[in-house]
């Protein structure tokens, strides 16, 4: 008899609980495969600490197969699952395409950022749901204080250290307060000219913050924010969102360049193309996390409306508590379905909320004793090291540094703005030129956008077409330069890069115009969302299987054309392409103080390593 073939989709807090407990369940009698877009398990609740440059990103990110035995990983991600062939379809970080049959299957793809039909906001304001973006955050954060800490103008000076955090629940509390603590320390070290600090807003329509925690909870989260300099402003929220601002719904208007959406968070799009019974976005399951139907289907996390047993009628939050517990219960009820064992309901116990709000202050209420002040911080950090699945030694090292060391506030300059935009439906993985990317489908979002379109550079400029150069690239044209190819970039004193004495700028490079591509061939184009809903045209077809009753992700039906193939690049020995290179995502800025103005060409006759 063969082997059982058991396929999870996403590595979450249910998908990984989820791999964590059948590995051990099954006892090696089966295969079980972990389809995820990153090799690595992302412990969210510190993720805030990240962009305060408290944890280094590693801390938070624990390996899959290091922590994972007898679990095969496979990178990529799923973008259509034909339920009646019983297989997941998905595409993996280079654009190649694969095909996992299953015989039981885990859907615990988890969620992304919520869009709300707002002006302006998907093209100004970036999320916080994934480690790339908070990496973005915090060079951003430290780019405008130094900036503003330059600036002669009074008026530039409060724009760049104003910033606005929108949504006051778990989030945004915690990203305002570990965002007031990092500025402040980094305006004592180096005051500005003006003589003005930085400026920490949070926004949100409820009446209170955080209002799904207790009351007494949420007045020691907005003590500490309002101790710390930070403006709550409950009931109001942005109408309209700029370049240089925003316009609040109470009429006023903010000058900043830093807006962080923190309003809340939806399913995968991933459940929208199955064509099953859904709840407000979240696959129906039965109390068993089985969908009706398909007892071969299991699903899990937030993307999943599970009954809550404590609320009849209702179901459970998309929390990564009930997410956890999901995982094991589901991988139980897996192993029933195989013949081992008898299946499990879900039922929870509230074991209480814990709240980081930076330094020695928490709010917390472990088994409904509310708390605050050092004694909450040390029992949320206790518990953070209880419950993270591995680097418990490495992150209780960087506690102890940043007690008794300054932080680092240094840019790094990994993170773009446009590699991070808030419509992506893959937070987890930054924006590639030359990779077919996830958008969502929110009504008022601009879909469907290469790089660099509708989004702002990390400078602070939007992304817009040079003067002397009107845009011809349409939005399915492929991004282009590749990131191998990529040049020094964030060079000291905010010059672009150079390569010459003297300051002279490297030569071969454009002024005026993108450079051109080089012979490197096209690159799949990354202004095709892969998981669209609505009908973004005709695609390729995946090998010519077209196989009927697949649930695509995208809504339009795929053409039987072939993918073209792209030429191999020049080896080493062979000599440099006689254009500029490869060209820089669609309307990207000329080059600026944050741009470099192209790939630095050698001039030996030797092809730069990794230019493609």
């Amino acid at each position: 008899m063969s082997r059982p073939r058991i396929v999870i989709v996403g590595a979450g807090f249910a998908g990984y609980r989820t791999a964590r407990s059948l590995s051990r369940l099954t006892r090696h009698q089966a295969d079980i495969t972990l389809l995820n877009p990153t090799d690595y398990f992302l412990y969210l609740p510190l993720l805030p600490q990240v962009a305060a440059g408290i944890l280094e990103p590693r801390r938070v990110s624990v390996s899959l197969s290091g922590t994972l035995p007898h679990v095969r990983l496979v990178l990529g991600e799923a973008d259509g699952i034909d339920l009646d062939g019983r297989t997941v379809h998905y595409t993996g970080p280079e654009g190649e395409e694969g095909t996992l049959p299953y015989d039981r299957l885990v859907l615990a793809a988890g969620s992304v950022n919520k869009l709300l039909p707002i002006p302006g906001v998907a093209e100004h304001a970036h999320g916080f749901r994934g480690l790339p973006e908070a990496l973005y955050l915090r060079d951003h954060v430290t780019r405008q204080v130094e900036l503003a800490a330059a600036a002669d103008d009074r008026a530039e000076c409060a724009a760049r250290c104003t910033f606005v955090v929108v949504g006051a629940g778990y989030t945004g509390t915690e990203v305002a307060a570990h965002g007031a603590m990092y500025t402040d320390a980094q305006v004592r070290k180096h005051p500005m000219r003006t003589g003005m600090r930085p400026r920490w807003m949070l926004l949100d329509v409820a009446p209170r913050v955080m209002p799904e925690m207790d009351e007494r909870l949420s007045a020691t989260a907005e003590r500490v924010l309002r101790q710390r300099g930070v403006e709550v402003r409950m009931g109001t929220s942005v109408k309209e969102a700029t370049h240089d601002g925003v316009v609040l719904t109470d009429g006023s208007t903010v000058d900043t360049r830093t807006l962080v959406w923190c309003v809340g968070v939806r399913p995968d799009p991933l459940v929208e193309s199955l064509g099953l019974p859904m709840e407000r976005g979240r696959l129906l399951v039965d109390p068993h996390l089985q969908v009706p139907g398909r007892p071969e289907l299991f699903a899990c996390g937030d993307m999943a409306a599970v009954p809550d047993p404590n609320q009849p009628g209702q179901y459970t939050p998309m929390t990564a508590q009930h997410a956890w517990r999901h995982g094991k219960v589901c991988a139980h009820n897996v192993v029933a379905s195989l013949g081992r064992g008898q299946r499990k309901t879900y039922r929870h116990r509230d074991m209480g909320f814990v709240v980081d709000l930076g330094g020695a202050k928490a709010a917390a209420n472990p088994f409904g004793l509310p708390m605050s002040g050092p004694a909450a911080g040390a029992v949320t950090r206790g518990y953070h090291l209880a419950a993270m699945p591995g680097n418990r030694v490495r992150v209780a090292a960087d506690w102890l540094l940043d007690a008794v060391l300054p932080r680092q506030a240094v840019q790094l300059g990994l993170v773009r703005s446009w590699s991070v935009p808030l419509e992506s439906s893959s937070p987890e993985v930054a924006r590639v030129p030359g990779r077919p990317e996830r958008t969502g489908t929110d009504t008022g979002s601009d879909l469907g956008k290469a790089p660099g379109q509708g989004s702002s550079e990390p400078d602070g400029e939007p992304a817009k077409t040079p003067p002397s150069e009107p845009a011809t690239t349409p939005p399915s044209e492929p991004a282009k330069n590749q990131p191998s190819s990529e040049p020094a970039k964030n060079q000291p004193g905010g010059e672009p890069a150079k390569n010459q004495p003297g300051g002279e700028p490297a030569r071969n490079q454009p002024h005026t115009e993108p450079a051109k591509r080089g012979p490197s061939g096209s690159p799949r184009a990354s202004g095709r969302p892969r998981r669209a809903v609505e009908a973004a045209g005709p695609r390729p077809a995946r090998g010519g299987s077209g196989k009927p009753g697949k649930a695509s992700r995208a809504s339009g039906t795929g053409s039987t054309g072939k993918r073209p193939t792209a030429p191999s690049g020049p080896s080493r020995s062979a000599r440099p392409p006689a254009d500029p290179g490869p060209e820089p995502p669609a309307n990207q800025p000329p080059p600026g103080p944050d741009i470099a103005p192209g790939p630095v060409k050698r001039t030996d006759g030797r092809a730069v390593e990794g230019d493609s």
